[in-house]
């Protein structure tokens, strides 16, 4: 299993109707603190069945970005039940990102 690219076409039935918790990766190609974020996130799709892991691509979906303030990326939200519980910009170690979970 690996995370779901989410754009707006999806991101109602993916994360919003979502019945498990979901982490979104906010993230672009050009972006080295996100290389360093992939790998992590990688991991921690093939480590937890119980939670979505979501990857959205801020210059393919700036309407996304946009809805969410982003300002720096990479930007990690945990989504539960369609609200926004936990977001933090900036590269984490896999720790803290389980920790928001």
């Amino acid at each position: 299993m690996s995370a779901i690219n989410i754009n707006k076409n999806n991101f109602q039935n993916e994360v919003l109707n979502s019945d498990k918790p979901v982490l979104l990766d906010f993230w672009a190609s050009w972006c080295a603190p996100c290389r360093m974020v992939v790998p992590i996130v990688e991991e921690i799709v093939s480590e937890r069945r119980d939670i979505k892991v979501g990857k959205i691509n801020v210059d393919e979906e700036p309407e996304l970005a946009n809805k969410f303030s982003i300002m720096s990326i990479p930007t990690l939200v945990v989504m539960k039940n369609g609200k926004i519980v936990q977001q933090v910009s900036g590269a984490r170690p896999k720790n803290a990102i389980l920790e928001m979970l």
